[in-house]
């Protein structure tokens, strides 16, 4: 998808202020967000779920923008509580529980939370599955120029450039979506690192001595 998120290459986004001691959150409620999106996986519906990234990326631009980050995933996460009827709307709105609502025995315990929080996602490595890879370490690639409507791991800033690759990673599952949102299945395959330079990327005026490096999906490159 190429949305606001994707914004790399972009102009007048200002510079980047690094803060060597900066802290994981800037404010304790950031740190709850994350605890309560990383819990939350007991709420959810068996079946088919949308990509939690992809849900971030088909907010409004100016409400993406609007946002804090961790503000984003409380977005979400409200969200997916009304769509599985966890809460209601008018729940929300006026903050109290709705009288009428049908009382259910809660999906989530704090009991669950500490094997929530200790579950790993869908991006983790695969080492049990053998898949010859694609590539080898100084092999000459090109990011494929593609323009997905889903969500995808390939930056707008890198498509259609070419670069090298420098390390092999092993096997992941690939994360991109379908049009609506939704996993694609298991596709395991080789992830790389490549590097670009900058020249490459953003034309002659960037320092020959620096690079970009990108982590790569094999289904996001092509042989240069």
């Amino acid at each position: 998808m190429n949305g606001i998120h994707d914004m790399g290459g972009m102009h007048g986004m200002g510079p980047i202020v690094r803060d060597p001691d900066e802290r994981p959150f800037h404010e304790p409620w950031e740190g709850r967000a994350w605890g309560l999106i990383r819990a939350m996986g007991a709420f959810r519906r068996p079946g088919r779920r949308k990509n939690f990234r992809y849900e971030h990326e088909i907010l409004p631009p100016v409400d993406y923008l609007r946002m804090k980050y961790y503000e984003r995933f409380v977005h979400v996460l409200v969200m997916h509580l009304v769509e599985d009827g966890v809460v209601t709307q008018a729940e929300l709105d006026s903050s109290r529980p709705d009288p009428a609502a049908a009382r259910t025995t809660p999906r989530l315990t704090p009991a669950m939370v500490a094997e929530q929080m200790a579950r790993r996602g869908g991006s983790l490595r695969n080492d049990t599955v053998r898949v010859r890879p694609k590539y080898r370490t100084g092999d000459r690639v090109r990011a494929r120029n593609i323009n997905p409507v889903g969500h995808t791991r390939l930056p707008r800033y890198v498509r259609g450039h070419q670069g090298t690759i420098v390390t092999d990673h092993g096997v992941f599952n690939l994360q991109d979506t379908d049009a609506d949102g939704y996993a694609l299945g298991e596709h395991p395959q080789h992830v790389y690192t490549v590097r670009f330079s900058a020249p490459e990327l953003w034309g002659d005026q960037a320092n020959r001595r620096d690079s970009v490096y990108a982590d790569l999906w094999e289904d996001h490159l092509e042989r240069a």
